[in-house]
């Protein structure tokens, strides 16, 4: 039995999470490097300074793989539900990020290539130009890293999505008494802690408020309030696993509230690898800039005209090993090799509990924290079929595609 029929039909759609803040950034530092090529190469012409032209055609390269990036990022947004793409175009952004680091290669060749051939071959260096040109090319790419990266405060253990936008357990909703309270796992870049929102009714006192978990092994733990505006929070951190009952205590009155832990994928299946190779782009510029300003200083205060083209030597063997690690991470995912080994031995203990066996799995990466799995099981009981296991495997939360296959045995 798989999971084709009409009532199980769901969205195709496994873009990362933020996909169209990143979208709107990455155009955005596009323009920046636009506007300093313009400059660079008109201004240039216009002062007869062939040192800046060059640097705006390297600029050129610079937005021409960022607009390889922003391009990736609107096409597969637009395209979202096409039919035509049958696991969705989440993995768009791996495919660019591939073809970027490739790039990367290529320009860590040349500027290696043209090292060698300046460190055998020196040329006169125009120092009052060439290191203002590094400066201000330095300051463009932090400027651009800086947009690239605002804004990412991504916690790689959340537990999905609350009503506020921001990384939480399954916000739970407690009716209590005239009042409708939410009560919530916080954990966006802090240690997990429970935070209560009033949903409607009067204000709540910290004073008359609190928790205390009763976990499987018969471990409890009490939790105390502290108020932060329009929300309470506990001041201790909830210890790992999030397995419990939480009885919420307000004034005399208590609710019992279930949570339960979910598995989470590696890192690498949560990264945005396309805005990964823009961000690497920028840093390996920025890098660049640092070691040409420092070998262009050391050249000009000393005549250690070497001292450039090693600068160029070094900064090529860092930005081929960038490149690499792109090329390998991006190239898994592509291939649809195992994302995450780890999953896929929880997977099979959770499906082989009772005597079940799984006969079949495939896991791969649909697009940023989107996973996709094929599993066959088989049972000797008559009465467990997809559904079964499918509520069995809802605690991993990264697993947006699954189709499970039941085969009773003889």
């Amino acid at each position: 039995m798989s999971d084709n029929d009409t009532e199980h039909l769901h969205s195709h759609v496994f873009l990362g999470e933020g996909h169209e803040t990143s979208e709107r950034k990455t155009w955005a530092v596009i323009w920046l490097c636009g506007t300093m090529m313009i400059v660079e190469i008109v201004g240039g012409l216009l002062f007869g300074s062939i040192a800046i032209v060059a640097d705006g055609l390297h600029m050129s390269t610079h937005a021409g793989a960022l607009l390889l990036a922003a391009l990736a990022y609107t096409y597969a947004r637009k395209h979202a539900d096409n039919p035509n793409f049958t696991f969705g175009t989440g993995k768009l952004g791996d495919l660019a990020g591939f073809t970027s680091a490739i790039i990367l290669a290529m320009i860590a060749l040349l500027i290696g290539y043209g090292s060698v051939v300046r460190l055998f071959a020196p040329v006169p260096i125009h120092f009052m130009q060439a290191i203002p040109i590094a400066v201000v090319g330095l300051l463009v790419n932090v400027a651009s890293a800086w947009l690239l990266s605002s804004g990412d405060h991504h916690h790689g253990h959340s537990h999905g999505h609350s009503l506020d936008g921001h990384h939480a357990d399954e916000s739970r909703q407690i009716k209590a008494g005239k009042q409708i309270l939410r009560l919530e796992v916080f954990e966006d870049g802090v240690p997990p802690r429970f935070r209560i929102y009033i949903e409607s009714g009067l204000e709540l006192s910290a004073k008359t408020v609190s928790i205390r978990t009763n976990r499987p092994d018969g471990t409890t733990q009490l939790f105390t309030m502290v108020g932060h505006g329009d929300f309470l929070e506990s001041v201790d951190e909830i210890p790992e696993p999030h397995q419990f009952t939480a009885q919420l205590n307000v004034a005399e009155q208590s609710y019992s509230v279930e949570f339960e832990e979910h598995e989470h994928a590696l890192a690498s299946v949560r990264s945005d690898n396309n805005m990964r190779a823009a961000i690497v782009h920028v840093i390996a510029d920025a890098a660049v800039s640092v070691l040409v300003i420092i070998g262009l200083s050391l050249a000009w205060a000393f005549g250690w005209l070497w001292m450039d083209p090693l600068a160029g030597i070094v900064g090529s063997l860092v930005i081929a090993n960038w490149a690499y690690g792109l090329i390998r991470d991006t190239g898994t995912i592509l291939l649809d090799m195992n994302p995450d080994m780890s999953m896929t031995g929880n997977l099979r203990q959770v499906i082989e509990t009772d005597g079940d066996k799984l006969a079949d799995l495939h896991l791969w990466r649909l697009g940023p924290g989107h996973l996709g799995a094929v599993v066959s099981v088989v049972t000797n009981d008559a009465e467990r079929d997809q559904q079964f296991y499918r509520k069995r495997l809802s605690r991993f939360r990264s697993l947006s595609h699954l189709t499970i296959e039941v085969l009773k045995s003889a």
